[in-house]
């Protein structure tokens, strides 16, 4: 009766039944699996493009298409950015003889060159949580951070002290940060000098010079603070620490280790044809 409604012959149908799956069937399951994974590990953050930039580290060659349809049949999909109203930073004068030495180059082709840092609010049940991260713009690690209830000196100083104790060269390092009354401190600037830190920082008005310290907090709010309601202050500090240190930098640092290994196969080859 159902072959009469749809006009398919019985033996078409059986012949479907029992027929075995597609290469390209068995290639998108696994795909589909890899998928599941990437996307349950990151509490359904990722989104296409994101996913797309995975799975090519991971050396797949699916096209970005290919993934979309691949989300959207299992109805995966990443968490949006929240707009909100741009809002207009107060000028601040900074300390003597400090510029802006970056004037926006976030590229470094060394790690320990070159570390951006900045402050961000968390919300919670108990009140407002303040973050301050170090990033090291070669990896785009997060080498140190920090949170207090209170957004004062001694919370900066403590990120930019856990940096420098995992820092494997004591060379200098330009860290450059905003204008924040934090970071014009006496006690900060003294500590950058004593552990040979350059302090650069962004001019009057222009958060684009600290682009890539505010890029993390906004892929770190969209997904994670703001998918969340944190009853206090210790729940949030706890989901935040997850999200850096098991989800944010094991990933960074897995992509650099793949760049690593072919570099120096194209290194081997070429050394070999020399």
């Amino acid at each position: 009766m159902m072959c009469r409604c749809l006009k398919v012959s019985p033996s078409g149908y059986y012949d479907w039944e029992s027929r075995l799956p597609s290469d390209r069937q068995s290639d998108n399951a696994r795909l589909m699996s890899r998928i599941r994974q990437i996307h349950e590990d990151s509490q359904g953050a990722i989104g296409v493009p994101r996913m797309h930039d995975d799975l090519t580290h991971e050396g797949e060659t699916a096209s970005r298409n290919r993934i979309a349809r691949l989300m959207a049949s299992e109805g995966l999909q990443g968490w949006p950015r929240r707009k909100k109203r741009g809002q207009r930073a107060k000028p601040a004068l900074s300390p003597p003889g400090i510029e802006n030495r970056l004037n926006r180059d976030f590229s470094a082709l060394e790690p320990e060159t070159k570390w951006v840092t900045d402050i961000t609010e968390i919300p919670t049940g108990e009140g407002k949580r303040f973050l301050c991260v170090v990033i090291d713009l070669f990896n785009k690690l997060v080498v140190g951070w920090s949170m207090h209830h209170r957004q004062d000196r001694q919370m900066v100083i403590r990120a930019v002290e856990m940096a420098v104790w995992q820092r494997q060269d004591k060379g200098s390092v330009v860290l450059h940060s905003d204008r924040g009354s934090q970071f014009r401190s006496g006690d900060y600037q003294r500590f950058l000098k004593q552990n040979a830190l350059i302090s650069s920082m962004s001019a009057v008005g222009h958060c684009g010079d600290n682009a890539a310290c505010e890029g993390f907090f906004g892929v770190l709010k969209r997904e994670r603070v703001n998918r969340k309601k944190y009853r206090t202050r210790d729940i949030a500090r706890s989901d935040v620490f997850d999200y850096i240190e098991r989800f944010h930098n094991p990933r960074k640092r897995r992509r650099v280790a793949k760049l690593d290994l072919e570099y120096s196969a194209v290194l081997e080859t070429s050394v070999e044809a020399g």
